[in-house]
């Protein structure tokens, strides 16, 4: 494994992540973080953080369990989150974007919470590979990659962004 990035960097690619968008974004009393289950979630509550510690805003964080919606594995059903999306900004959230596929998935989980009146998405680090036409809103890293290369994000644990070849990890699918 070979590290791109240390817990500093990407903490710090997270603040900025954070301003652009508390800039752009109008309306920030119906703001939402949706973080995909389970590598979106840590990366949301830091954004989360940040608005508290930037703005002193209480918005909320939502984990989004997808497996039941996948196109590319066994699904089974499990449960969303207990919230009304209706007429609220949902800012999606994951570690890694790759293939679209998970952000996808998400997209079908949010249509059955209610109709957002609007879905952006945020991504720590933008890999490349898309297969579907899905493109991040807010992107912390660009990492061009090899596609039996994997990025692994370990913020929980206090590191950072890795680089490692296919089947040295088994977290994930990015």
């Amino acid at each position: 494994m070979k590290t791109l990035f240390d817990h500093e960097q990407v903490i710090r690619t997270l603040r900025r992540m954070t301003h652009e968008i508390l800039e752009r974004e109008k309306a920030l009393d119906a703001l939402v973080l949706m973080g995909i289950k389970r590598n979106g979630v840590p990366v949301a509550k830091q954004i989360q953080a940040n608005l508290k510690a930037f703005e002193q805003l209480d918005i909320p964080v939502y984990g989004l369990d997808i497996s039941g919606y996948r196109d590319d594995r066994p699904t089974t059903g499990h449960p969303l989150p207990d919230v009304n999306l209706r007429d609220r900004h949902v800012v999606l959230v994951d570690d890694v974007l790759f293939t679209g596929r998970s952000v996808r998935a998400a997209m079908d989980a949010l249509i059955d919470l209610g109709r957002p009146a609007k879905v952006t998405l945020a991504v720590l680090v933008d890999r490349g590979h898309r297969e579907l036409p899905i493109k991040a809103d807010y992107v912390g890293k660009n990492i061009p990659t090899a596609k039996h290369e994997r990025i692994v994000v370990n913020l929980e644990t206090g590191g950072g962004i890795l680089l490692t070849e296919e089947g040295e990890t088994d977290d994930g699918d990015h």
